[in-house]
């Protein structure tokens, strides 16, 4: 029962956001082989300046092993 969570910074709306949910959901089901009854993808707005402190740091800086694709730039 995968759940996940998506922060991303804010101004999308919520057609991109549902696309966005919907392949998210496709790729789970097809590459784990998941029901996608059993799927959930939350999104979260980021204010892009608040997005070192809010995102970077806790999520990706401070858990390294926890990821599988990391991002192509680092704390400034």
């Amino acid at each position: 029962m995968p759940h996940v969570i998506v922060k991303m910074a804010a101004g999308r709306s919520d057609a991109d956001k549902t696309r966005l949910a919907e392949r998210i959901a496709l790729a789970l089901s097809n590459t784990i082989g998941v029901a996608d009854s059993t799927i959930s993808v939350a999104i979260e707005d980021v204010d892009p300046k608040d997005w070192m402190k809010e995102v970077f740091e806790p999520d990706i800086a401070a858990q390294p092993d926890t990821l599988f694709k990391k991002p192509g730039y680092a704390a400034v």
